[in-house]
């Protein structure tokens, strides 16, 4: 049985076994749809992401990212955490060009090992929901929703994949969360979106710029430790409500994943486009068997 070379390469975070952990396949080129899910299957990692060449003359390489469930159109973390590995491996600093589902993107890898990821044109969209409904669903109290909300509303925010940005007043109203899957997964369908990330501005350190959650369980993702894509929607959310008046940071730096243990941080620039930048380190390097086409599971790992 054919055999293909898999990593967990973990991203925002220099440390092994935190940030958010993806799998990566760097030479994908040649597996079927149904062979790149029974892989992402197997790995059972929020999102996988499969290297493989382009035949877009505008784009050096393609990617496509799958959950232990479904295929994604784009994944933060899975191409922080691919490109660490590039760069790690040789690809030299500057900058590339990324086909993914929603378009071709650019990457910037700096010399230190840090990669830059230029999202989608962002889009926003305010949204009618009740905070009873959206409180019941996240496990919080309502009062700690609608203290936050004053200049913040509830909106749909998408740089590539679109969340429901929901604030709150303080750090410990997001550490007692208690999500209803059940209940996200009907509320998010409802609103098109992928997830709903929920942050305060009451960080853990004096250096953050805000502390998140993301749940995505309609995803195959009941919460993800550590959220590019959420980073850069709620980087252009921000801006667009004018959260920090007209002086928004040059760099946000947005802490997630210390209630599920995987700590990890994430960097966002605004400004005429929408970046998330951060780091990753490598903390498995093996092999797996490649199903056949007719087989419905990996046989052996």
């Amino acid at each position: 049985m054919e055999t293909i070379r898999v990593l967990q390469v973990d991203a925002f975070t220099d440390e092994p076994l935190t940030g958010n952990p993806a799998g990566v396949v760097p030479e994908a080129d040649g597996l079927t749809d149904e062979q790149m899910q029974a892989i992402a299957r197997e790995l059972a990692l929020s999102e996988t992401a499969f290297l493989r060449s382009s035949d877009d003359a505008d784009a050096d390489r393609r990617i496509r990212y799958f959950t232990p469930t479904q295929e994604v159109d784009l994944c933060g973390h899975a191409t922080i955490g691919s490109y660490a590995l590039l760069r790690e491996e040789g690809l030299d600093a500057g900058t590339t060009t990324l086909e993914t589902n929603v378009g071709v993107l650019e990457i910037d890898l700096e010399p230190d090992g840090t990669v830059w990821m230029t999202q989608d044109a962002p889009t926003v969209r305010e949204v009618d929901v009740d905070y009873d409904r959206v409180a019941e669903a996240l496990g919080v109290d309502r009062s700690a929703l609608e203290g936050a909300s004053a200049d913040l509303p509830l909106a749909v925010v998408s740089t590539g994949l679109p969340f429901l940005m929901v604030p709150i007043t303080y750090l410990s109203d997001v550490g007692t969360a208690a999500p209803d899957p059940a209940a996200i997964e009907t509320l998010t369908d409802e609103l098109d979106a992928t997830g709903v990330y929920l942050f305060t501005f009451d960080a853990l350190e004096a250096a953050s710029t805000l502390h998140g959650r993301m749940f995505a369980p309609g995803a195959g993702v009941p919460e993800d430790p550590v959220t590019g894509t959420a980073s850069g929607a709620v980087g252009a959310y921000l801006d667009r409500f004018e959260a920090f008046d007209d002086d928004l940071p040059e760099v946000l730096r947005l802490e997630q994943g210390h209630y599920v243990e995987r700590p990890g941080i994430v960097r966002v620039r605004v400004d005429e486009r929408v970046q998330v930048g951060g780091r990753g380190v490598t903390a498995l390097d093996g092999s797996i068997a490649v199903p056949d086409d007719d087989e419905d599971e990996i046989l052996e790992a």
